[in-house]
C-alpha cells in the first residue's frame, strides 16, 4: 500500500470517528467559533468605518483648505479666497458658474438613540451648487432645504443614529432653531452622518462673518487636478492647500481603522490561546480514545506519518467547522449593523455600517485553521509515537 493511500485511509477513518466524541469535539468547535465571531466582528467594524470614509471621495473632486490645515476643523478661508478658488482652471462649469461649494463645518450636540448621551454631530453649511458637486447625494424623504432660511436636511445615517432628526423635527444649535425638512443619502459615505444647511445662515448663527473652512470643487476630469492645484498653490493671494477628496478622507480613516484592527487582533489572539488549549485537550482525548485503534493500524503496517496526518486532519476538520460556524454567525449578526463612533481627526461622530466581507470571512477561516493546526500538533506527535505493544495489551 502506497504512503498516499495509507494517509487517505487513516485520515478518513479518523474523521468518521468524530461523532463518537461529540461532546469533546463540540467544545473545540464552539471555542473556535467564538474566537472567529469576535475576530470577524471587530474587523468588520474597522472595514465599515473604512468604507464610509473612502466612499466619500470621488476622483473628479478636490478639497481646498487653508495652507497647513490637516482637516476642515482647523482650516479657515475668507470670502475673497473662495472667490479665487472658483476662478481656477480645471473647474467644471455650468455656463459661467463654477461648480464648487464653499462650506463651513461646525459641531453640535445631539443625543444618541441607543444611549441618549450627547454626541458631537457634524453640521455643514453648503451652497446651492452642492448637489451638482456631490452628484451621488439625493433627497430620499421630505424635500431639499430652502436657501436663505434656517432649514436643514439630515443624512440617512445621522437620522438613524441620533434623536430629533426626523422630517419636521426641530434642532437647536448656535443662535438658531433649525427645522429638518428632508433626509438625504450619499452612497453610504461619511456625508450621511452630517446635517446640511445654508452656509450663509450658518455663518450668521455662529458669528463667523464672511468666512468658510473649505471649498469642495468638481473638476472637468480627474486629470484636471494637477492644473487646478498648481494654479491655486502658486497664487500668493490664495494661500491654500489642495488635496484630492479621496486622499483627504483616506487620511481621515487611518488612525481609527488602525486602532480598531490592533485591538481586534489583540482580543482575538488572547481568545485564540484559550481555543488552542481546548483543541489540544480535545485531540488528546481523541488519541487516548483511539489508542488501541492506532496501535492496531501501526501493527498491520501503517506508518507513523499517516497516523500523524490523520490526527492533524481531524483537528483541522473540527477547526474548519468552528470557523465556518463562527463566520456564518458573525455575518448574520453584524453585517449591515448600523453604529457610530468618533473620528479622532475632527472629534465628530461618524455613522457607518459593519461590513462582513468575503475577505474577512476568509481571514476568520484561516485563523480557525491555524488554531486547529497548533492545537492538533502535539496530540498528533503523541499518536505517532504511541508504543504499539503497550496499546495492544489493552485489547
Amino acid at each position: 500500500m502506497s504512503w498516499l493511500t495509507q494517509i487517505g485511509t487513516v485520515t478518513l477513518l479518523s474523521l468518521k470517528t468524530i461523532p463518537r466524541r461529540a461532546g469533546s469535539s463540540a467544545v473545540a468547535i464552539v471555542g473556535i467559533a467564538g474566537v472567529v465571531i469576535v475576530f470577524v466582528a471587530v474587523l468588520s467594524m474597522a472595514q465599515g468605518f473604512f468604507n464610509a470614509m473612502h466612499s466619500a471621495g470621488a476622483p473628479d473632486r478636490a478639497l481646498v483648505m487653508r495652507t497647513g490645515a490637516d482637516d476642515e476643523m482647523t482650516s479657515g478661508l475668507s470670502g475673497p479666497q473662495t472667490d479665487i478658488v472658483k476662478q481656477a482652471p480645471g473647474l467644471f462649469r455650468d455656463g459661467q458658474r463654477a461648480i464648487a461649494s464653499a462650506e463651513m463645518f461646525v459641531i453640535i450636540d445631539l443625543p444618541k438613540r441607543s444611549t441618549h448621551t450627547a454626541a458631537n454631530v457634524p453640521m455643514r453649511g453648503i451652497e446651492p451648487t452642492t448637489f451638482q458637486v456631490r452628484r451621488e447625494a439625493k433627497i430620499v424623504e421630505g424635500r431639499m432645504l430652502t436657501f436663505g432660511t434656517n432649514e436643514v436636511v439630515a443624512g440617512r445615517a445621522a437620522a438613524g443614529q441620533f434623536e430629533g432628526l426626523s422630517v419636521g423635527s426641530v434642532v437647536k444649535a448656535g443662535q438658531f432653531t433649525w427645522t429638518v425638512v428632508g433626509i438625504f443619502e450619499s452612497a453610504g459615505s461619511v456625508a450621511e452622518t452630517e446635517l446640511w444647511c445654508d452656509v450663509r445662515v450658518l455663518q450668521g448663527a455662529y458669528n463667523r462673518g464672511n468666512s468658510y473652512q473649505s471649498v469642495l470643487a468638481r473638476l472637468d476630469t480627474p486629470e484636471a487636478y494637477d492644473s487646478f492645484k498648481n494654479w491655486l498653490t502658486s497664487n500668493p493671494q490664495a494661500n491654500v492647500s489642495v488635496r484630492r477628496e479621496a486622499d483627504y478622507y483616506a487620511a481621515q480613516s487611518v488612525t481609527l481603522t488602525r486602532l480598531i484592527r490592533t485591538v481586534g487582533f489583540a482580543i482575538a489572539s488572547l481568545m485564540g490561546i484559550g481555543a488552542v488549549f481546548a483543541a489540544i485537550l480535545t485531540m488528546y482525548t481523541a488519541v487516548a480514545t483511539r489508542s488501541r485503534e492506532i496501535a492496531t493500524l501501526r501493527a498491520i503496517g501503517f506508518n507513523t506519518f499517516s497516523v500523524l496526518i490523520s490526527v492533524l486532519a481531524e483537528s483541522l476538520g473540527l477547526a474548519a467547522m468552528g470557523g465556518l460556524l463562527g463566520g456564518a454567525l458573525a455575518y448574520l449578526a453584524f453585517n449591515g449593523y448600523q453604529t457610530s463612533t468618533i473620528n479622532f481627526q475632527t472629534f465628530s461622530q461618524v455613522a457607518f455600517a459593519f461590513a462582513v466581507t468575503p475577505a474577512l470571512l476568509a481571514q476568520g477561516l484561516a485563523y480557525a485553521l491555524t488554531m486547529g493546526l497548533i492545537g492538533g500538533l502535539l496530540p498528533a506527535v503523541r499518536a505517532a509515537r504511541l508504543p504499539i505493544s503497550s496499546a495492544l495489551r489493552e485489547l
